[in-house]
């Protein structure tokens, strides 16, 4: 007699990634993905492949990979696609990619699964899933930390800037936890939430419309409406991805550009980023507009007044089911009003994070 545990399910998930010309790096990525924890044959993991405006057999290559049967414990969908026009980037084929495996979810019976998505030029760590649906236990979303893969050709100058940038963004993160600690994202946490490493529920996806089809930047936009609609990020530190240290990539403004403005600092060129005292200005604003939050009415618009928010400001921002929408929606409105963050040179950065994390520990 065949019984339900003869026929495990599928993990309540499906990874949805888009790709175009990769097709030394996406075989790589799949047997990952193959390779991860809890999934088997008999229970296998849900996976949609999007490609599109290939010229390199990326297919093909895809097709060759999953014939050799290192793929067994995946069910791959495969749809290939050419996109034309304005439409013809990464964030229509990523869309394209999580519709359809929100739809493939719903169709299975599991419209409440889970919805990751990667880059095709990633490389992923065999917990990837399971870190994810663990850290989804209290969050809403998930980021996963980037980790540059240097495939054994690090140059120690080149790791060297990528430890001193990471020191800056932990700075500012040092920062946000003395003054505003976000209680769903406590320390330790990373800053990351990319579409190299994305988890959120189909059902959340959906409520907000799906991942805007933007050129560039379309991960970091899905990410604002969610936390626009109230939902909690969290920066997991046990969520990573291998993210490729290429200078040539399939985006501009992507990861390889990041890469490439890393490569010229080693010939000269300045890196420069905001100073502290940006980021203290803006973790205090939004200090402020969370307090302002939890305040009766007439009180909320005398304190949103003081940090210059009309009324009609206000009224724009709309009902807000807690304090994470009404500071992401209120925070766009006088970040629209604000000067440009104030740059200097890395090394100052760092030291100016450092030192203002000194005096603010000793104040306290």
């Amino acid at each position: 007699m065949t019984t339900d545990a003869d026929h495990p399910a599928p993990l309540p998930c499906v990874v949805c990634i888009p790709a175009r010309n990769e097709a030394e790096r996406l075989p790589r990525l799949l047997a990952s993905l193959a390779a991860q924890e809890g999934v088997s044959a008999r229970a296998p993991l849900r996976v949609v492949v999007l490609t599109n405006n290939c010229t390199d057999g990326t297919v093909q290559a895809v097709r060759d990979v999953e014939a050799s049967g290192i793929l067994a414990t995946l069910a791959l969908r495969l749809t290939d696609v050419e996109l034309a026009g304005a439409e013809a980037h990464v964030g229509t084929a990523r869309r394209m990619a999580l519709e359809a495996g929100a739809d493939w979810l719903e169709a299975d019976g599991q419209p409440d699964g889970i919805l990751l998505t990667t880059d095709a030029d990633a490389r992923l760590p065999a917990d990837w899933v399971t870190a994810n649906l663990r850290a989804l236990e209290a969050a809403d979303v998930v980021g996963g930390r980037l980790v540059i893969d240097e495939d054994g050709t690090a140059d120690p100058d080149l790791a060297a800037l990528h430890a001193c940038i990471e020191r800056y963004w932990s700075g500012v993160r040092r920062l946000e936890d003395l003054l505003d600690p976000p209680p769903h994202d406590p320390a330790p946490r990373h800053g990351d939430h990319t579409g190299a490493s994305l988890a959120v529920p189909a059902v959340l996806y959906r409520a907000v419309g799906g991942l805007p089809a933007l050129p560039c930047g379309e991960d970091n936009a899905l990410v604002g409406l969610l936390r626009a609609n109230g939902a909690r990020l969290r920066h997991c530190p046990e969520v990573h991805v291998l993210v490729s240290s290429r200078h040539q990539g399939r985006v501009s403004g992507g990861m390889a550009t990041e890469m490439l403005r890393r490569a010229r600092v080693l010939h000269g060129e300045a890196y420069l980023l905001p100073e502290a005292a940006h980021w203290q200005a803006l973790i205090l604003r939004r200090a402020a507009l969370r307090r302002a939050f939890h305040l009766d009415p007439e009180a909320r618009v005398a304190a949103c007044g003081r940090l210059g928010l009309a009324p009609e400001d206000l009224a724009s921002v709309g009902a807000c089911p807690n304090d994470i929408a009404f500071v992401e929606r209120a925070d766009r409105i006088l970040e629209s009003r604000s000067a440009p963050a104030r740059e200097c040179a890395l090394d100052q950065a760092v030291a100016d994070l450092d030192a203002l994390a000194l005096s603010l520990k000793a104040a306290a």
